[in-house]
This record gives C-alpha cells, sequence and structure tokens, in this order.
C-alpha cells in the first residue's frame, strides 16, 4: 500500500514536457527561474552535462562550464520546478557515464567530440 502511494506522489511531481532528450556529454541551456523578491525572471545556464544520477523523482544532473578561467559546475534537480526549460545545443559522442575527467582538462583537450544526427531508416 505505502508504495502505491509513494508512487503516486512520485508521478504527480515529475515534470512531463519541457526536458527536452539530453544525455552525458551534451551541451545544453538550461533556463533557471531566479527570484528576486517579488520578481520572477529566468536565467540561463549553459555548459556541458558531466553527469547524471538517480532515478525518477530524485533525479539530477551536473552541469560544467568555464567562467573567467575558472571551472564551474552546478547541480540541478531534473524535476524541480526551478528549472524551466533544458535545450540541448549539442549532442557529444561520449564513451562513459561521468565525465569527471574534464575537471582536470583545460583548453582544446576538454572538448568533446559532436555527435552525428542519424536519420531513422526508411520503411520500404
Amino acid at each position: 500500500m505505502s508504495t502505491n502511494a509513494l508512487e503516486k506522489i512520485i508521478l504527480e511531481q515529475s515534470k512531463k514536457e519541457g526536458l527536452g532528450e539530453f544525455r552525458v556529454g551534451d551541451s545544453v541551456r538550461v533556463h533557471v527561474k531566479i527570484k528576486e523578491g517579488d520578481k520572477e525572471r529566468i536565467q540561463v545556464y549553459a555548459g556541458t552535462v558531466i553527469a547524471r544520477r538517480g532515478s525518477g523523482a530524485t533525479e539530477t544532473f551536473t552541469v560544467r562550464r568555464i567562467s573567467y578561467g575558472e571551472g564551474v559546475e552546478r547541480v540541478f534537480p531534473v524535476h524541480s520546478p526551478g528549472v524551466a526549460r533544458i535545450e540541448v545545443e549539442k549532442s557529444g559522442k561520449v564513451r562513459r557515464a561521468k565525465l569527471y575527467y574534464l575537471r582536470a582538462r583545460t583548453g582544446k583537450t576538454s572538448r568533446i567530440e559532436e555527435q552525428e544526427e542519424q536519420e531513422a531508416p526508411k520503411a520500404q
């Protein structure tokens, strides 16, 4: 009985739209809602997804970018009401689930190869 109630709460709180499909290695733009006093605005945080963890309502992802020569990472809950939407700029071609090795790299060595878009095979 308690697992049904838990599943029901998770379904209610999870977002269905506005997330976009993104994976580790993708360059994304995360639109974050910022509340300042009684005003609310949206700020964009752009960077590379270096990790995804968890599942369901507790799923999070980490975005890394270089700001003024310093590496900055930010962790976002996927289903947070503070995340307005997630846009994928480029899809990266990576072979591992966590890209923590990018923390030690700078400049051109920290680039990720772009994945080519695959077209769906045509039915004949």
